[in-house]
């Protein structure tokens, strides 16, 4: 018993040891045939290691809220589409390379939204990076002068889920707009994008200030995109 033990240590198989242990623990260790226990270990170490796998990337994600799918008001009347928040739930957006751009007033829970988004995501396995668009670009900035804005760009492209919130609440300089339109053009038809904004989608040209960039940004992000727009007042005042 004491040698399977450390080999359940030195192999860093954690589930399977806390599981053992539970088994001795409980007298059900000799009630069980090889098969039984074997399928019992070893699916302890699968979720051991499916969990783990979560809080590391949920972690290294950023968000701004924890959030769960099932945590969301599914109103219709506030424009949130059940069926289509359940379509977004099984990830097949982010396999697809599908950009989803999330609008509506201060409030109404539209960071709640994609970080719910983003933790599911985590749960499934992808890398998601969570930013505030005002700072993503001021960080663009800073990495330029370090010298190391083409890691950087990598890292960012390499992400299955890029969620950028508060887009739109300054207009961008000529490099940022340079910057984000790299982020984008990396990512078009690759990786998933979701956007979140204060302004209506119709409102994203005047964010910028080349027209040919605004063209060239938005023709990415919103042809065959998920939209929602969710309507009403801010949720923080009923609170």
């Amino acid at each position: 018993m004491n040698q399977i033990e450390t080999k359940m240590g030195n192999l860093r198989l954690h589930g399977m040891s806390r599981t053992w242990e539970a088994l001795k623990e409980t007298r059900r260790l000799h009630e069980l045939n090889l098969q039984e226990g074997m399928e019992i270990l070893l699916q302890a170490e699968e979720e051991e290691r499916t969990n783990r796998r979560f809080k590391r990337l949920s972690a290294n994600a950023g968000f701004r809220y924890r959030a769960s799918i099932e945590e969301l008001r599914l109103d219709p009347s506030r424009g949130v589409d059940k069926n289509l928040i359940t379509a977004l739930a099984t990830g097949e957006y982010i396999a697809q390379g599908t950009a989803v751009l999330i609008s509506g007033s201060t409030g109404c829970g539209k960071s709640f939204l994609s970080s719910a988004l983003g933790h599911q995501a985590c749960l499934q396995g992808y890398k998601v990076a969570y930013f505030n668009t005002q700072k993503l670009m001021l960080k663009a900035k800073l990495v330029r002068l370090e010298g190391s804005s083409i890691r950087f760009f990598d890292k960012l492209a390499k992400a299955d889920l890029l969620i950028l919130d508060d887009f739109g609440l300054t207009h961008l300089d000529k490099q940022q707009e340079m910057d984000f339109m790299e982020m984008i053009e990396d990512r078009h038809g690759k990786r998933s994008t979701i956007i979140v904004s204060q302004l209506p989608v119709g409102s994203w040209y005047d964010v910028f200030t080349e027209e040919t960039v605004a063209d060239a940004v938005l023709d990415r992000l919103v042809h065959g995109s998920y939209r929602i727009e969710i309507k009403g007042e801010s949720l923080r005042k009923k609170q």
